[in-house]
C-alpha cells in the first residue's frame, strides 16, 4: 500500500549500478570516450569553420551535429564519472536541467539525422536540382526548426517531472539524471508519465527511421546503377557506416522508451546499459563515420597540423 506521506525533495542521490571492483575500468573507459568525443568533434568544428569550401549544406549539418555531440557528452560523462567516484548528491534543479538537456538534445539529434539523410537523397537522386533546394539558408532554418521543436517537446517533460511525489526515497539507480527513473521511484501512480515517453520516442524514432531507412534504400538503388565498382563500393560503404551509427542512436532509445510504456519491464541494468550506449557511444562515432572518412575534410586536417608542424621552424 502507498503511502500518502510526501517528502521535499531538495536533492537526488546518484546510484549506477557498476560493481564496485569495475569501476576504476569503467572510469577509465568513460574518460577515453570522452577525450576522443571532445577531440573528434572540436576538431571537425574548427576545421569546417576554417576552410570556406566546406561552408556548403552537408558540412553545415556535419558541424551543427558536432555541437550538439559536444554539448551532449559534456553533460552526460563527467557526471557519470563523479558518481563513479562516490560524488552522488545532485541539487534537484542541476537535475532537472541535466533531464532537460538529455531529452532536448535527443529530439534534436533524432531531426539532424533525419535533414542529413534527405540532404543525401536530393544530392544522390536530385543532382541537378539539388543547389536550388538545399541551400545554406535552407539547413540553418531547418537547425533553428530543429531545436525549436527539441524545445517544444521537452515541456510537457518538464512539466510532469514537477508533479512527481517522492515519499520512500530520493535515491535514482542511474547514473545521471533521467525522466523514466524519477517516475520509478516516486509515488505517483500514474501511466500518463511513461506514456508520454513512449508516445515521443515513437514519433521521434518509428518515423525518422522510417524516413531514412527509405532515403538509404533509394540512394543504394541509385548506386548500384553505377557502372564504376569503386563507386558502387563507396556509395554503398557510406550507406551502411551512417545506417549503424544511427542504429546505435535509435534502437537502444527506442526500446528504453517505448517498452516500459507499454507495460513491458526492463531490468535497472538493462535500460541504464540501452540509454547510455546510445547517449555515449554515437557521439564518438559521429565524428569518424561523417567526417575523418571525407576526402575534403581529411586533406584540410593535414594541411591543418602542416601549418602547426612547419610554423615553429619559421619562426
Amino acid at each position: 500500500m502507498m503511502t500518502n506521506i510526501t517528502i521535499t525533495v531538495t536533492e537526488f542521490i546518484l546510484h549506477c549500478e557498476i560493481r564496485y571492483e569495475q569501476r576504476t575500468f569503467t572510469v577509465a573507459i568513460l574518460s577515453f570516450v570522452y577525450l576522443v568525443t571532445l577531440l573528434g568533434n572540436i576538431l571537425v568544428i574548427l576545421v569546417i569553420r576554417m576552410n570556406n569550401h566546406l561552408q556548403t549544406p552537408m558540412y553545415l549539418y556535419i558541424s551543427a551535429l558536432a555541437v550538439v555531440d559536444l554539448v551532449n557528452s559534456s553533460n552526460i560523462i563527467p557526471k557519470m564519472v563523479a558518481v563513479l567516484l562516490d560524488f552522488v548528491i545532485v541539487p534537484y534543479g542541476p537535475c532537472l536541467l541535466q533531464m532537460y538537456i538529455v531529452f532536448y538534445l535527443e529530439f534534436v539529434e533524432s531531426l539532424f539525422f533525419v535533414f542529413m539523410a534527405c540532404d543525401r537523397f536530393v544530392a544522390v537522386l536530385y543532382p541537378l536540382q539539388y543547389p536550388s533546394l538545399v541551400t545554406n539558408k535552407f539547413v540553418w532554418m531547418s537547425i533553428f526548426l530543429s531545436n525549436v521543436v527539441g524545445v517544444i517537446m521537452c515541456t510537457p517533460y518538464m512539466i510532469f517531472v514537477t508533479e512527481l511525489h517522492f515519499c520512500v526515497t530520493n535515491i535514482l539507480p542511474y547514473c545521471f539524471c533521467d525522466y523514466a527513473t524519477m517516475v520509478r521511484i516516486s509515488c505517483t501512480d500514474n501511466p500518463k508519465y511513461l506514456v508520454l515517453l513512449s508516445t515521443t520516442a515513437t514519433m521521434f524514432g518509428v518515423f525518422p527511421i522510417a524516413l531514412i531507412l527509405f532515403s538509404y534504400f533509394r540512394i543504394a538503388q541509385a548506386a548500384l546503377k553505377i557502372t564504376s565498382v569503386e563507386g558502387k563500393r563507396k556509395v554503398l560503404s557510406t550507406c551502411m557506416t551512417h545506417l549503424m551509427v544511427m542504429g546505435l542512436f535509435y534502437l537502444p532509445l527506442m526500446i528504453s522508451y517505448i517498452l516500459p510504456g507499454i507495460g513491458v519491464k526492463l531490468s535497472m541494468e538493462v535500460y541504464n546499459t540501452l540509454v547510455i550506449v546510445a547517449n555515449v557511444v554515437p557521439p564518438m562515432m559521429n565524428p569518424i563515420i561523417y567526417s575523418f572518412r571525407n576526402t575534403e575534410i581529411k586533406n584540410t586536417i593535414s594541411k591543418l597540423f602542416m601549418a602547426i608542424r612547419t610554423s615553429p621552424n619559421t619562426s
